[in-house]
């Protein structure tokens, strides 16, 4: 018996950054298309029938968004019967880390706009990309467990307290400093350079680390446990 199906694939990307004064943010762009015209959406489109799913997101993120990024983590499949005006469409959506400092957005293609939004204060967002974002964030705080996080969201020089602000803002509550120091001394992610930052709230400058590659890489893929 012939089975009836119209299901088409589409891709969107979750693109979260880091900005001290702001907290954490995620990448939207304005739709210049139905359905949800001029409203704000992950960037994101249909798949071509020649590529891959991974050269799918990565064309519609750099098309909508202007950022460019070589890996994005698959994070789950959106598959709901009524998630899409258009018909059935089911998403896979991905996502990744940038410094936002690093890029320069540049809206085009389906896109009339593009912007970073902190994550607790975003706009009504078309589809059912706030449900996606939703999950992201909690894949975002569920690794912080198991591996290291901010090399791809920190300065490549940066003082200690950056990091620790970066660990509260992810897990949305202040954490013990001197345990934190102690702890992520003994992974072995950081190097101390005899450089100092002055600090706008401290009196004293601070002494600036950068992350160990090698390590930290090595941690991100092997995993640890990390509980603070």
């Amino acid at each position: 018996m012939a089975i009836k199906q119209h299901i088409r694939l589409t891709v969107d990307a979750v693109v979260f950054g880091y900005i001290p004064k702001e907290g954490i943010v995620v990448l939207l762009i304005k739709r210049t298309i139905e359905p949800y015209l001029h409203s704000w959406a992950l960037p994101g489109g249909f798949v071509r029938d020649e590529e891959s799913l991974e050269d799918a997101v990565t064309r519609e993120l750099l098309t909508e968004s202007g950022v460019n990024i070589n890996y994005l983590e698959q994070l789950y499949t959106f598959g709901g019967p009524d998630r899409d005006p258009r018909g059935r469409v089911v998403s896979i959506a991905y996502f990744g880390l940038v410094n936002p400092t690093n890029y320069k957005l540049a809206a085009s293609s389906d896109a009339e706009d593009a912007s970073w939004f902190n994550i607790k204060d975003l706009p009504d967002l078309a589809f059912d990309h706030a449900t996606i974002i939703d999950l992201a964030v909690k894949r975002l705080r569920n690794k912080i467990r198991y591996e290291p996080i901010g090399f791809e969201l920190l300065d490549q020089k940066f003082p200690i307290a950056d990091l620790e602000k970066l660990y509260e803002t992810l897990l949305d509550r202040p954490i013990d400093r001197r345990n934190f120091q102690k702890k992520i001394n003994h992974l072995g992610i950081l190097f101390a350079h005899n450089e100092k930052q002055k600090q706008v709230s401290q009196g004293r400058p601070a002494k600036l680390f950068s992350f160990n590659e090698e390590k930290y890489f090595q941690l991100k893929k092997e995993g640890m446990a990390f509980e603070i």
